[in-house]
């Protein structure tokens, strides 16, 4: 897997909103060991504080680059997966609020992680920045719940896993042929195939997340894993969540041309 460079750089998505790609991770799959690039996303509320979204791991670089950009205020965790770096940043800006995801905190204690939350993260976004970033829980999977968030003012949607997107020029042949099995290599990416299995039985709550997420009327989106998707945001969302049924989302005619990615 190759890294999306520059690391530890942020990146300008739009006015107050950035990406900061940090290094490959390792993660343990029935297949053996698949290595996945991570990235965070910081906004910049109107009060001047940073919002800080599935943090990346900590770094010199990185902190002279955020603390450039304005004061760390929330440590945020969007699901029970994305969460081994919150302590770290916590460590550095002990003011800032950490926020759970629902179930962070059990798989954090089951895998031994030292991590304190200071809040939990609910349907409706805290006063902090309701008027900025929408959020709602997404919910059908009996593997975990993700937060989904919505930046109002550059139209961004931020999703975790969700959505992965691989490109193919970045793997190894080995990994071509799981991020393949797994139905998360670029342009057709979406929720990998273990993930969408744990919505079995329940995708009509599913998709009454995802009529909620075009409701918002997106332009980009940002993910975790792979390339984002920086126009077209609503047809790529009725692509990605078919697995959910004809029935989820309104039908595209035709869907646009391959997007440039924000990290290119």
């Amino acid at each position: 897997m190759k890294v999306y460079e520059p690391q530890d750089v942020p990146k300008l998505v739009d006015r107050d909103i950035w990406i900061i790609d940090g290094p490959i991770v390792a993660l343990k799959t029935p297949w053996g060991s698949v290595d996945f690039p991570t990235r965070t996303v910081v906004v910049r509320l109107a009060d001047g504080g940073l919002w800080v979204w599935s943090p990346v791991a900590m770094s010199g670089e990185i902190r002279t680059h955020v603390e450039a950009l304005g004061s760390v205020r929330h440590i945020v965790s969007p699901n029970k997966i994305h969460y081994s770096h919150v302590a770290a940043w916590k460590a550095v800006y002990p003011e800032a609020v950490a926020w759970a995801s629902p179930g962070v905190r059990e798989r954090a204690a089951s895998h031994h992680i030292d991590v304190t939350f200071d809040r939990d993260l609910g349907e409706a976004p805290d006063e902090a920045w309701a008027t900025e970033i929408d959020q709602l829980v997404f919910h059908g999977s009996r593997l975990m719940d993700e937060v989904v968030f919505f930046h109002r003012a550059s139209r961004t949607l931020i999703l975790a896993d969700l959505i992965e997107n691989f490109e193919q020029e970045k793997l190894t042949f080995r990994e071509r042929v799981l991020m393949r099995i797994g139905g998360v290599s670029d342009p057709d990416g979406k929720a990998s195939s273990g993930f969408r299995a744990t919505f079995l039985g329940q995708h009509r709550v599913a998709r009454e997340g995802v009529r909620r997420l075009m409701a918002w009327n997106p332009e980009r989106i940002l993910i975790a894993h792979g390339r984002p998707y920086d126009r077209n945001a609503g047809a790529e969302l009725r692509r990605a969540f078919r697995w959910l049924g004809v029935d989820a989302v309104p039908e595209v005619s035709s869907p646009e041309s391959r997007p440039d990615a924000v990290t290119r």
